[in-house]
């Protein structure tokens, strides 16, 4: 299933989003059948929530919303031996929630989700019992986390625990690393699977060159910084030629890819256009990719982390 990611809308990190082609995009994902958002209250202190939650209030079918906590001590990814006291006290997770159910303007938050984790908090402090009273107030539906970038088996013990009801992790043609041990854990538990970053922050859409210059200010400047732009686009040649496909097909090829694997319940790409929107859209009506693609792209897989740590 497509999803819509809303990271980008927040305005911040990502430069360029303006509200109304925003809404316009989240209006028109609605209107072709897409009726899952992920957002989070750090995307923008809260501005990405409140244009879902406007997008939301607009639209004619009934569209499932999933948003995050931030930790309290505002470290990404999760450190080791940080006890999970200081990260989502119960205190903290229910004041937060209260916080995006404002600022979405909904009653109940389908999925909502830490926005960090580490398997070193299943058994630590007070988390699991705000998440129970927060479904038992009516305040959330399902519970959730989102795995640290790369660190797909962080997440395993929780999923095996039986305390939550989804993951979301980095899952796309250059990490595939989740196949590996993750998926088969949320299988067998029922935990369902959203897949995030499926073009590598833009890295698998073909369009990432070596000259590729970004707007002052954008976070990518930093992920595809050295000579990264570089080595990003000859791994992108060397999936097209593999595949006989021109590179202008790698973005339905990398969407398709993640919907291929039977774990994965929804994959969220950011959409800030109506091109985006409309491409992903007829992508995903597609399908899963064929088993001759599937073996291809498994031979891909490129073992790096871009993004900053500490």
């Amino acid at each position: 299933m497509l999803g819509y990611g809303a990271w980008g809308i927040g305005q911040h990190m990502w430069v360029g989003a303006e509200d109304e082609q925003s809404l316009r995009a989240l209006a028109s994902a609605f209107e072709q059948g897409v009726d899952f958002v992920d957002t989070a209250y750090g995307y923008g202190d809260g501005h990405s929530e409140e244009l879902v939650g406007r997008a939301v209030a607009a639209a004619s079918g009934e569209i499932k919303v999933a948003t995050k906590i931030p930790p309290k001590n505002q470290t990404w990814p999760a450190q080791p031996g940080v006890h999970a006291q200081e990260t989502f006290p119960a205190e903290h997770i229910i004041a937060c929630t209260e916080r995006s159910l404002r600022k979405l303007g909904v009653e109940t938050i389908d999925v909502q989700q830490f926005h960090v984790w580490s398997d070193e908090w299943v058994e630590q402090g007070s988390w699991r019992e705000a998440i129970e009273q927060l479904k038992a107030d009516g305040k959330i539906r399902l519970f959730g986390i989102s795995i640290n970038d790369h660190e797909a088996d962080e997440g395993i013990a929780l999923v095996e625990s039986g305390a939550v009801d989804s993951v979301q992790v980095i899952y796309n043609i250059f990490d595939q690393s989740p196949a590996d041990s993750l998926f088969a854990a949320t299988q067998a538990a029922g935990v369902g699977v959203i897949a995030r970053v499926p073009f590598d922050e833009g890295g698998l859409t073909g369009r990432i060159r070596p000259e590729t210059e970004f707007p002052d200010g954008d976070w990518r400047e930093r992920y595809f910084a050295g000579d990264r732009k570089r080595e990003v686009w000859e791994h992108a040649q060397a999936i097209a030629s593999d595949l006989g496909v021109s590179t202008d097909e790698l973005p339905e090829i990398a969407l398709r890819f993640c919907l291929s694997h039977p774990a994965v319940t929804t994959v969220i790409p950011g959409m800030r256009s109506l091109e985006s929107v409309n491409a992903n859209v007829e992508a995903a009506r597609r399908g899963p990719l064929d088993e001759h693609k599937l073996e291809t792209l498994a031979g891909h897989r490129w073992q790096r982390d871009f993004y900053p740590r500490g």
